[in-house]
Order: structure tokens, then sequence, then C-alpha cells
């Protein structure tokens, strides 16, 4: 059982690979909750100075994110994927659970993806390329929400970030994480069932609340709207 009231440690180390809109955003957050961040782009270290000046994170090659890391989040174009070098977390601690916020637009960004057009969900697929268990969140917030809209504990309206996942420590912690940026964690089930929060269900790009959270989850169809289908 998953507890809400977990707490992160104040110093972790977070190792983020993808500097986009959401990897940004989180090396933001988390920077500014005083966790140690590692932050790396498709491109080299300096191409990330700017940011390295404006939150105090280090910027290193995608190589060096994972190394000796608390939480790892991967957040890149779900096309590239498979391009990241093999064993890319691997060097994070033993149980270190990884993070992945990726979506796939196939008419918009991604093109087909076979795997996922055969029904696949993505963090699966992602788990698969990476060699490791993986935990989807964050995949469905605006990014700006997510920099401007985290709030207390217990705050009327809060919004609610589902978590798929094993259940267990890693869990724990990827719970205890997003209730310290600001938002209700909710339990998404197994990995297995991520596809509950993909593109175009009714959870996704929606700020609701914890309860509202639940009920559209279990509202999901496992059919891939249109828009979300590779043309």
């Amino acid at each position: 059982m998953v507890s809400a009231a977990a707490s992160v440690a104040a110093d972790m180390r977070i190792g983020i690979i993808g500097a986009g809109y959401i990897g940004g955003t989180l090396t933001r957050r988390l920077t500014a909750l005083g966790h140690e961040v590692r932050v790396a782009n498709s491109r080299a270290p300096e191409t990330l100075a700017e940011l390295a000046a404006e939150t105090g994170a280090t910027p290193v090659w995608a190589r060096e994110a994972a190394a000796d890391a608390d939480v790892v989040i991967v957040s890149i174009p779900q096309k590239n994927t498979p391009d990241l070098e093999p064993g890319i977390v691997s060097s994070a601690k033993p149980g270190a659970p990884v993070i992945e916020t990726n979506n796939y637009y196939p008419q918009q960004r991604d093109g087909r993806i076979d795997a996922l057009e055969d029904g696949t969900p993505e963090s699966v697929w992602v788990a698969g390329l990476l060699g490791t268990p993986v935990y989807k969140v964050f995949n469905g917030i605006y990014w700006k929400h997510l920099l401007e809209r985290g709030k207390p504990r217990g705050t009327e309206g809060r919004i609610a970030l589902p978590i798929a996942g094993a259940d267990g420590p890693g869990k724990d912690t990827v719970f205890a994480l997003v209730d310290e940026l600001g938002f209700d964690p909710v339990d998404g089930g197994p990995l297995e069932e991520s596809w509950r929060q993909q593109p175009g269900t009714p959870v996704y790009g929606k700020d609701y609340d914890a309860e509202r959270t639940r009920r559209a989850l279990a509202e999901a169809t496992r059919e891939r709207p249109e828009e979300f289908r590779a043309a």
C-alpha cells in the first residue's frame, strides 16, 4: 500500500535525461526544493549552461545523468527512446525508481511505432528499451501547470497526477516526490495499466482532483483515438 504521507529526503540526487518542457520544468522545481539535479539533453552539457545558471543544476552528458542517482527521470520525444545508449539508467543507486514522462504522438512528431500501434502500452515499451521497470507520471500535465500550480497537501482542488508502476519502495518514493511538488499522487495501477493515462484518455491533459482522476482512469478504454494513431 502506497502511503500518501510518505516523505522524500531533502537532498536526493536526481538525474534527468531530457531538458524540454517537462524535463526543464522538473529541473527548475526540483532544484528549488533542494535536490541535487544532474540534467542532460541530446547534445553537449555546455548547451545547458543557461538552465544550469538559472537553477544550479549540473549539466552532464546523457550517459552520466543517472550516476549514483536516487531517482532518474527520462523525458524525451518517444521516437528518440530507441536511440538512448544501452544501460543508460543502470548507474543509478540500486532500487532507484526510473520515471518516464514520454508520450506517443505519431501524427504530430514521432511517426509510426508498430509496437504501440499494436497495443503495447507506451511505458511498457519504454521499460523494455531501458531494460528496467519504470513509473509513468508527469506525462499528462501541461508544463506551465507543473511549474506554477503545485499546492500544499490538503488544499481544496489540488491537481492530482496518476502514477502507474509496480508497488513497493520505488512507488512510495515517486508518490512522495509528486506530493512534494504540490500535487496529489493517485495510484494508476501496475505499468501494464499505464495505457489509462496515455494521450486521448479521459485523464490526459486534465487538471482533475484525486477523486475525479480515479474516475477518469476507470473510464479509460484501450482504443487509441484517431488523432493519436498513425495516419
